[in-house]
Formats: structure tokens, C-alpha cells, sequence
């Protein structure tokens, strides 16, 4: 055994490993022989050496590791005051008796048993209490990572920045000292065979109009084209108490102030359409036709019906819903969104700043050069006052009462039958009835994939208007209709004044000119003659 052990025992080799300390182990017992004297000096020396050696084997913590260390402890503090908070909680708040179970158990419940088929997605062995909540705030780090690195992101176009132009508008003063800014472009005030007013529409300005008509196409039809900025809005002065019924008169009186002494045509996109229908209604007398593009609505106009209704906001994008919701209700937390969008300072895509989505057509459209230089001078311009109050009056005059109806613009007989005698009066004679409603032409164009009004719109104003013109246009879009398309506004004028004619000539009589009308009164005394 000795052999295979080898020469020396156990005993002899753990002696070996360390000096001799005078104690002698056999296999009975421990003896003790003459220690060696203490030696202070040896001892420091020796402990200094263990020392050394302690500190070679086990390095100091690095930064890291103590970093590490901290922020293990503080997530074992926070989670254990999480449990306590969640004890007391449940102690407490969410007992039977207490005020929030009472008020809140049965909503709660009732949202909880809708919800529960959710449950049938998480493993068998999860509480679907605690399970929930995990995946909820796993979700919730996920989309703050996704936002952060989007926002980081090298290979994204630059931002830019919304600048600020001299002013440029040509400016009227209004009755109440207002100053109204507008444009004008075409042909000039004494030649213009038609005039064309152009309130503009959310988020823009004077500088809309038409985009993209060119001058040429204005003289060959011989129309003088005036767009001008809305209370508010670009260079035009605010208005204390803003109306669809003060707006028809703005449009009046700048009317009156450049010249347009005849009726004039009156021209509406989009939002501005709403300013368009207020025209109809308010200054009827002076308004000769209307042509209204991609028109919208109040969404919450109590004529429609459920299908109109429903089309409406099924169609509608969740944030414009709640532009919708908070317009109507809560119409001060629009300035919230506003100063994150297009009052922040920098632009964005036109469909991310108007809560709405695009067509084929409108994508190819917005994406290029042209569209994105026009947009992006007409959102300066009209962001220009820096004010939030401008905008929230236009999104809450959409969605609250307009004071009208659109079916109050249809021709349709009133009569005035206050008692029993002009009653029986009017069974046998007409004199006591006249036409109600806008007599003029109205014009309507809508593209068949504009995603941005709804088809319930559409149907709604097709209903109440019957006696409107309704062009449908197939695959066009919000904007490809209306936005750098020569053919389309070629037929636009084409559909509301005929044949091009170009400006009127300066006939005069005795050093006058003659007015249109004076031309067509002129025109029927010499058939009369000539008869």
C-alpha cells in the first residue's frame, strides 16, 4: 500500500508545504517539540506576503463591475417597493368596500369579459393577471427603442425648417379696420370677362389659388383670379369672433374693394369648400356660379343618414377622428398636436401633417420636386402669424353648426302663408311664393380615389343637392385633380364659362367702356331694332 501511495504519507506531504512548526504528527498522538522563539519581524514579513499574494489573485472591482453592482441592488429596492405598493393596494384600494371598486368594478368587468378571448393566446401556465401587464410595458419599451432609433436614423432625408418671408400681399382695409391680405393674378380688373374668388382651405393661403394654373390659360378665358388669406392666416388680421357668416362678407367686401362690381364666380377646395357654401347662402345676390373641389362637410350634420354616417367615419383615419373629437369637445387640446405638427418649426409630409392617406395618383403627385416646393412655400406662408387660434377656428367651424344646411342652398318654392286667409290666397295664385335657395350653376368634382373625403360626403352632398352638377373622376386623387394638371383646369373652365374668349376689348361709347352687362343690355336694344 506504501508502494502504491508512495514513499511519503499524507501527513509528510502536508507538513512539506509549509516551515516546521515543532509539531510532530504519528499515528497516535501530537508531540510537541521545541518550538523555535517569536520572531515579530519574520511574522510582518509574512503577513505581508500573504497579502501581496491576496491581492494578486483577487484583482480590485472595475467601474463597470460596480455599476453593475448598484443598479442590481436598486431593481431588488424598486421591486420590492413594488410589492409593497401592490400589498397596500390590495389592502386597501382594491378591497370590496372601497370607492374605486364600487364606482369602477362593473365597467371594468364588463371591459374584462369583452377582452377575456385574449387570454386563449397566452400559455396555459400564465396567469393572465400578471401576464398582461408584462407584455403591456415589454410593448410599450419596444416602441420607445423603435422611436429612438428612428430618430437616429443616418440614412433619413434631412428635416427642414419652416422660414420666414418679407411680406409680399397686397392688403385692404375692412369696415371693422381689419386688414384683409390678398392676390391677385390674370387678367387685369378692366378687362376680366369673369372674376374668381378663392377662399383657401386648411392649412394654406393666398398663394393656393389654383397651384400650378398658368396666366396664359386665365387671359385665353379672360378671368381675373383673387385668393386671399383667411382671418388669421398668413398676412390677413385676426378676427375676434370668427363665423361662416362673417367670412361670406369678408369675401363680399374684399370684393367690392378690387374693382368686381358684377357677380362673381366663387371657387372652393377642400376645406375651403366650407367657405364656398357659406357664399351661397349669405350673398347669394352677388354670387354667379360656385365650383367646388374634393368638398367637405360637417362630420356631424344631423341630416345625414346612418349610412352616410357610418361611411364617414369607418372611412377616416383614428387621428383624424380625433382631430373630429377634439374640434367639437375639447378644442383647446388642438393646440397641443398643432404645436407638434406644423407649428413646430419644421416641415413634414402633407398627408402626416392633414391626418389623411393618399391615392396612387396623389403619391406620384406629392412626391415630386414641384408639389413639395409649392407645398412647402404655402405652409410657410400660412403658418406665418406662428398663432394656434387661426387653425382651431377653421377645425371648429367644420364641425360645428354652420347655421344652414346644404339643402337650404337647393331652388325650392317658399311660400308665406302666415294665417288662414293667405293660405286659401295661395291655392289659386302664386303671387305670395318665391324661389328659395342659390339659382346659380354649382359644379362638383370628386375623385373616385380621393382617400381623404369620405364616399359618405359625397353621397350626403349628391342628396341634398340634387340640382348640383356632379363630375366624378375616376383614379383621381385629393390632389392629382386639382394641383399642376393643365387639362384639368382647362376643363374646370371650360365647364363654367364656355368657350375661351379672352379679355374684354375696351369698346367704348362716347370715351366709356362698357361693362358686360351694359354690352348684353346694348346687344338686345339692337335685335329689338332690327326687328
Amino acid at each position: 500500500m506504501a508502494e502504491v501511495r508512495g514513499a511519503n504519507t499524507w501527513r509528510e506531504e502536508l507538513a512539506s508545504l509549509v516551515e516546521d512548526t515543532g509539531i510532530l504528527y504519528t499515528g497516535e498522538a501530537a508531540t510537541f517539540s521545541s518550538l523555535p522563539p517569536f520572531n515579530p519581524e519574520k511574522s510582518t514579513a509574512m503577513a505581508a506576503a500573504v497579502s501581496e499574494t491576496d491581492h494578486e489573485t483577487e484583482p480590485p472591482e472595475t467601474l463597470k463591475e460596480q455599476v453593475t453592482e448598484f443598479l442590481k441592488s436598486w431593481c431588488e429596492m424598486v421591486l420590492e417597493l413594488g410589492r409593497g405598493c401592490r400589498d397596500i393596494l390590495q389592502q386597501t384600494v382594491v378591497t370590496e368596500d372601497s370607492f374605486v371598486v364600487q364606482k369602477l368594478g362593473g365597467p371594468v368587468a364588463r371591459v374584462s369579459s369583452r377582452l377575456r378571448f385574449l387570454n386563449e393566446f397566452l400559455p396555459e401556465d400564465r396567469d393572465p393577471v400578471h401576464a398582461w401587464p408584462v407584455i403591456f410595458f415589454v410593448f410599450i419599451l419596444a416602441l420607445s427603442a423603435l422611436n429612438l432609433n428612428g430618430g437616429h436614423d443616418g440614412l433619413a432625408p434631412a428635416v427642414k425648417k419652416v422660414l420666414v418671408h418679407p411680406p409680399s400681399a397686397s392688403r385692404i382695409q375692412l369696415p371693422d379696420g381689419r386688414h384683409l391680405a390678398y392676390r391677385e393674378i390674370g387678367v387685369p380688373a378692366d378687362k376680366a370677362r369673369f372674376s374668381l374668388m378663392a377662399p383657401h382651405s386648411f392649412l394654406s393661403s393666398r398663394l393656393a389659388g389654383i397651384p400650378g394654373v398658368k396666366i396664359p390659360l386665365l387671359e385665353e378665358f379672360g378671368v381675373r383670379l383673387v385668393s386671399y388669406d383667411l382671418p388669421g392666416f398668413g398676412e390677413s388680421d385676426p378676427h375676434p369672433s370668427r363665423n361662416l357668416n362673417s367670412s361670406a362678407f369678408d369675401m363680399l367686401q374684399l370684393a367690392d374693394a378690387v374693382g368686381v362690381d358684377d357677380k362673381f364666380w366663387v371657387l372652393g377646395y377642400s376645406g375651403g369648400s366650407i367657405h364656398a357654401w357659406a357664399a351661397l347662402r349669405y350673398v347669394p345676390h352677388r354670387i354667379a356660379g360656385a365650383a367646388v373641389v374634393a368638398p367637405m362637410i360637417n362630420p356631424y350634420e344631423p341630416s345625414m343618414t346612418k349610412e352616410e354616417m357610418r361611411s364617414i367615419w369607418g372611412e377616416s383615419l383614428p387621428r383624424r377622428k380625433l382631430m373630429y373629437y377634439l374640434a367639437r369637445r375639447l378644442p383647446k387640446l388642438l393646440s397641443f398636436f398643432y404645436r407638434r405638427s406644423f407649428l413646430s418649426g419644421k416641415h413634414g409630409r402633407v398627408e402626416k401633417l392633414m391626418s389623411v392617406s393618399l391615392g396612387r395618383r396623389d403619391e406620384i403627385l406629392t412626391e415630386g420636386a414641384t408639389f413639395e416646393d409649392f407645398w412647402h412655400r404655402d405652409v410657410e406662408e400660412s403658418v406665418r402669424q406662428g398663432n394656434t387660434k387661426p387653425f382651431i377656428e377653421e377645425a371648429i367651424l367644420q364641425v360645428s353648426n354652420w347655421g344652414f344646411s346644404l339643402a337650404d342652398l337647393q331652388v325650392q318654392r317658399k311660400c308665406y302663408r302666415n294665417g288662414i286667409f293667405p293660405w286659401l290666397k295661395s291655392l289659386y295664385s302664386l303671387a305670395e311664393c318665391e324661389l328659395a335657395g342659390f339659382l346659380g350653376p354649382i359644379h362638383i368634382w370628386q375623385g373616385m380615389d380621393d382617400q381623404a373625403v369620405p364616399q359618405g360626403m359625397i353621397d350626403h352632398v349628391s342628396r341634398v343637392l340634387p340640382g348640383a352638377t356632379m363630375h366624378k373622376l375616376p383614379n383621381e386623387g385629393h390632389f392629382s385633380f386639382f394641383f399642376f394638371c393643365d387639362e384639368c383646369h382647362r376643363q374646370i373652365f371650360s365647364t363654367l364659362f364656355g368657350s375661351p374668349q379672352g379679355p374684354l376689348e375696351q369698346a367704348t361709347n362716347g370715351g366709356e367702356i362698357l361693362s358686360e352687362g351694359d354690352m348684353e343690355e346694348q346687344s338686345l336694344a339692337t335685335d329689338s331694332t332690327n326687328k
